[in-house]
């Protein structure tokens, strides 16, 4: 999510018609989890959070997605959810590119 106040991951599963985690058979639920496990530690490692607050919502977009997001009780919104807190804050280009170069290692090595 490009957003500079929360570090934040999406997971999207390429399940056409998916909106829910359990419309996902049992092998690709069980992948799922794999994944947001993966993508929990990416976020600890990026980012040393205080807490990881992991979301399937969808209330905007129906598509199967889940949110990881690394919470800081110093962040703007803490302790409250980040959905609808102030106005997004883009990241600067390099920084973006930085932050995705990483994320990417990170996931490579996991």
């Amino acid at each position: 999510m490009d957003d500079a106040r929360f570090p934040w991951l999406i997971l999207v599963p390429r399940r056409t018609g998916a909106s829910e985690i359990t419309d996902l058979g049992e092998a690709d639920a069980a992948l799922l989890w794999e994944e947001i496990r993966l993508a929990a530690g990416v976020m600890q490692a990026l980012s040393r959070p205080d807490k990881v607050n992991v979301a399937a919502l969808g209330n905007v977009v129906a598509q199967l997605h889940v949110h990881v997001v690394g919470r800081f009780r110093s962040d703007p919104a803490w302790p409250g959810p980040v959905w609808g807190h102030g106005v997004r804050r883009p990241y600067p280009a390099h920084a973006r590119a930085q932050l995705v170069e990483r994320a990417g290692a990170l996931f490579a090595a996991a």
